[in-house]
């Protein structure tokens, strides 16, 4: 039995094995017409009765080199829920034996608007217009850094919500971090 090629598809129709990710020129013009969904996670360490131990912040480096602190964060994909995004990112991050506790209804601790022009809101973002869920999400298993983070430093809350600590958080996500950490009790 032979094949017509003819009856095959154009390479252009074939389903993109991934639908809900974007190519690079579809993201920038994406970003310069519409504001990007995104999840933002901090990963705490809790006692047995809940309270928060350690916050877990990540280590990047910058384009340029330098060296700065970071929540879990991405982008929310076409067509996926908000726990498989959360899920998905904090996998990514902190490996895959981390074990984060997503609650059953992941309902975040803070909504947070970046814009590309410092003045409109506290956060920035200068690659685009963005909203951010962001939650507070207990962590069971050993983190192993993958992705751009280069380490994860585990800290006692206070710690973390130090000045020196806020400074090196871009954007604005120190006082993030502050207002998230504030709704589990720190």
């Amino acid at each position: 039995m032979s094949v017509d090629t003819e009856d095959l598809p154009e390479p252009s129709r074939v389903p993109n094995e991934n639908p809900g990710w974007l190519s690079e020129r579809e993201l920038t013009e994406a970003r310069g017409r519409l504001p990007m969904l995104y999840v933002e996670a901090v990963p705490v360490r809790v006692d047995g009765v809940g309270q928060v131990t350690e916050v877990g912040l990540l280590l990047r480096s910058t384009p340029d080199g330098v060296m700065t602190r970071a929540l879990v964060a991405g982008r929310v994909r076409f067509g996926e829920t908000i726990r498989d995004a959360l899920f998905r990112h904090l996998e990514t991050d902190l490996g895959p034996m981390a074990f984060p506790l997503i609650p059953a209804a992941p309902v975040p601790a803070q909504v947070a608007e970046y814009f590309p022009m410092p003045g409109m809101s506290p956060y920035t973002d200068e690659r685009q217009h963005a909203v951010s869920l962001v939650f507070v999400v207990p962590v069971t298993g050993t983190c192993n850094p993958r992705h751009d983070a280069l380490e994860v430093t585990w800290m006692a809350p206070e710690e973390a919500l130090s000045g020196e600590m806020s400074l090196e958080l871009s954007g604005g996500r120190g006082r993030l971090l502050r207002q998230a950490l504030a709704t589990v009790g720190c």
